[in-house]
């Protein structure tokens, strides 16, 4: 059985916990800790997790709020970590203590039960990565950094049982933000963020029966609302707001069991 949680999706951090149960067998990964160290392992107890309980640390890209703890986690604690050469070159870390697995494009990394499919994406980093993930019975899509829609992205993401989707932003509020011209443009821009307009876009194309979950994330606190970004995707799936989640930048979303 697969399931999966966020610590916190947002502008000051992202983590996500996928888990598979397999009789007396557990694999848990990390994708992402874009925290910093204590207040990741806060984030941890607070779901009931222990960061020993933690197979692998997965990083997508080098910025801040997704890179955050990884290097220091993964020295401190022993746990292995997965990124692109680009992403560890973009960090620039020490790597006394870390010994990076990388992951490369369409070439898929098995962790423990479950198996991650890395896939490109137009961001404004090194050598970004997105993910499916899956346990041989479901598949989670995970996408919450990334500019623009591509053929690879859309053919990736067909056929997935749930779903965290980013919609950064509303195109109206940010157009009408406080933002610096050149900060609106590379947020909007093909390297930049999924608008909540661009996020429905791409639902409506890997929409199908067995999509189960969605999850709205990676929301700007400034920039959009919960509401927004509910109603874009919700007028994709024909279904009540309370049928989409939305990832708090403080807490994340509760467990979902994608069987």
């Amino acid at each position: 059985m697969m399931r999966v949680r966020s610590l916190g999706s947002g502008s000051s951090g992202n983590a996500t916990v996928v888990e598979s149960r397999d009789g007396a067998s557990t694999t848990r990964v990390l994708i992402d800790c874009g925290f910093s160290v204590r207040e990741l392992l806060r984030r941890l107890d607070g779901s009931a997790l222990d960061v020993q309980d933690i197979d692998a640390v997965v990083i997508t890209h080098e910025h801040g709020d997704h890179a955050g703890c990884a290097v220091t986690l993964a020295r401190r604690f022993g746990l292995a970590l997965w990124t692109s050469r680009g992403t560890w070159a973009a960090i620039g870390a020490d790597a006394d203590g870390v010994r990076p697995q990388w992951l490369c494009d369409r070439q898929p990394a098995a962790i423990g039960a479950l198996q991650l499919l890395p896939f490109a994406v137009p961001h404004d980093a090194r050598e970004p990565l997105q993910f499916c993930v899956s346990d041989g019975d479901s598949q989670l899509g995970v996408l919450t950094d990334i500019g623009s829609l591509t053929p690879t992205v859309v053919e990736r993401l067909q056929g997935c049982d749930a779903l965290v989707l980013e919609c950064n932003h509303d195109l109206q509020m940010l157009a009408a933000s406080s933002y610096p011209q050149s900060l609106k443009a590379r947020i909007a821009g093909s390297r930049g963020h999924l608008s909540n307009d661009t996020a429905a876009e791409l639902l409506a194309l890997v929409q199908h029966p067995r999509l189960r979950h969605v999850v709205a994330a990676h929301l700007s606190e400034r920039n959009n609302h919960p509401t927004l970004a509910r109603d874009a995707l919700c007028g994709v799936l024909g279904c009540k707001p309370e049928d989409v989640g939305v990832a708090d930048p403080l807490t994340g979303f509760d467990w979902i069991d994608l069987h």
